[in-house]
């Protein structure tokens, strides 16, 4: 039998093309990677300065709007950047295109001022895919040296509430590290709700400090658990605040008269008008003297079935760029200035929102073919969809010319790493670089 070997030959030419197409690839990436660097800048100072703080629930929220991020991604992005914020050796590596957008985000789940000139080695020396197996491994050594502390934080957890001589309610406590990061996730979030700025608007004169923004979160967050339902087996009454209203208040805010609650606090009368668009409502006469004369039947504003449909039909919050799956009913035109109580009349919206349309100057407008248009408080249209920005006819060279502007040169192997095939040995890598893996309590667990 006669075995014959076909080998493959490349002509010389066609061999120094595919380099010149793989060194291309590598220094356009390159570029891309330290565009990228300044796209998180950009993510962080506008996150810091609160530019999505208009009508979205967070930075994340508003790059998945108008960026057309995913979720997720959009997420990642502002922890990275928040994070490259006190890591300038990575940001500086990722700037200048010596470290990919893979490996920084890596890095940064683990990355502290103390470790990150470490870290950056490791990013120098392997693959992403080297960079997420000795993260994984890192975090595996924190979660070790951080059990040692659990049964302590578990044993010290306690909440003491209690009341001053004043009247006041004094709070001080511990929680564990996990209850502790839901407490703080979920007063980010009722703040973000309370105090939603649009980007134009003048400061206010007086603004609250953080730790009153924190009380106000934590009273809607009590606020919120009750109305969920937090103790079904209790009476419901217990629990609702009542808002009284005149009827000249709730059809023009501008009219004198009460917009009180139970116990003699007045609110705004927008406020009133946002409780009364879905709340149980009851019709009270009074003399001229304010005697009370006749109470009616409790109704609902909107009934059970009429809210069916509208949840069926919105599916969520539509604001735009929001889409919170549950909401309460906003009459587009208040009920108490003649609007019907009808599904054409009804739109969708979440707690923040609906407050922003009755309170922050938001609009509202339904076209008759059902569409909704949003405004702004100045007036400007809030589209559903942001306009797609004005592009080059080529967008590298853009990134190029930015780069080399700014001083970055880079070439083909800008980004290589040092790695030069010999396995990765994850545990020996730890150990030589964790802090806590050269501890003898450490050495002693393993």
């Amino acid at each position: 039998m006669n075995i014959s070997t076909v080998g493959v030959l490349t002509p010389a030419g066609s061999t120094a093309e595919l380099d010149r197409l793989g060194d291309e690839i590598a220094e356009l990436s390159a570029h891309l990677e330290a565009a990228t660097a300044r796209l998180l800048d950009l993510i962080r100072e506008f996150d810091i300065r609160g530019g999505w703080n208009n009508g979205f629930r967070s930075c994340a929220a508003w790059l998945s709007w108008r960026v057309g991020f995913a979720p997720g991604s959009a997420r990642e992005h502002v922890r990275v950047a928040r994070a490259l914020g006190a890591l300038p050796l990575l940001s500086h590596a990722l700037a200048s295109g010596e470290l990919s957008y893979a490996k920084v985000r890596e890095l940064t789940r683990v990355a502290t001022p103390e470790t990150e000139e470490r870290l950056l080695a490791v990013g120098r020396a392997g693959t992403a895919e080297h960079v997420a197996r000795i993260v994984r491994g890192w975090r595996r050594v924190d979660r070790k040296a951080e059990t040692r502390n659990a049964t302590w934080q578990h044993a010290s957890r306690a909440l003491h509430v209690y009341p001053d001589e004043d009247g006041t309610v004094r709070i001080r406590g511990r929680l564990a590290p996990e209850v502790g990061a839901l407490l703080m996730r979920a007063l980010v979030a009722a703040r973000e709700t309370m105090y939603q700025r649009r980007r134009d608007q003048t400061p206010e004169p007086d603004p609250p400090t953080m730790e009153q923004q924190q009380a106000d979160a934590l009273a809607l967050l009590a606020e919120t658990a009750l109305h969920h339902g937090i103790d079904p087996g209790m009476p419901g009454e217990r629990y609702q605040v009542v808002v009284h209203v005149d009827a000249a208040v709730l059809a023009d805010p501008e009219q004198p008269g009460q917009s009180v609650l139970e116990d003699g606090v007045r609110v705004p009368a927008g406020t009133s008008q946002r409780l009364a668009c879905d709340a149980s409502r009851v019709v009270m006469r009074h003399d001229a003297d304010g005697r009370l004369l006749e109470v009616g039947a409790r109704t609902r504003t909107i009934p059970p079935a009429l809210r069916r449909a509208l949840h069926h039909r919105d599916r969520g919050c539509r604001f735009p760029g929001c889409g919170v799956r549950f909401g309460q009913g906003h009459h587009i035109r208040h009920w108490a200035q003649g609007g019907p109580t009808t599904l054409s009349n009804l739109a969708l919206l979440c707690r923040r929102h609906h407050r922003a349309v009755h309170e922050e100057g938001y609009q509202v407008e339904r076209f008759p073919d059902g569409e909704l248009q949003f405004r702004r408080p100045n007036g400007w249209l809030l589209p559903d969809v942001p306009p797609r920005p004005d592009l080059s006819a080529d967008p590298a060279g853009v990134v190029r010319a930015q780069n080399e502007a700014a001083g970055v040169l880079l070439h083909a192997r800008t980004a290589m790493p040092g790695w030069l095939g010999e396995l990765l040995n994850v545990g020996y890598a730890i150990d030589v670089l964790h802090p806590f893996a050269r501890s003898p309590a450490h050495r002693g667990s393993n």
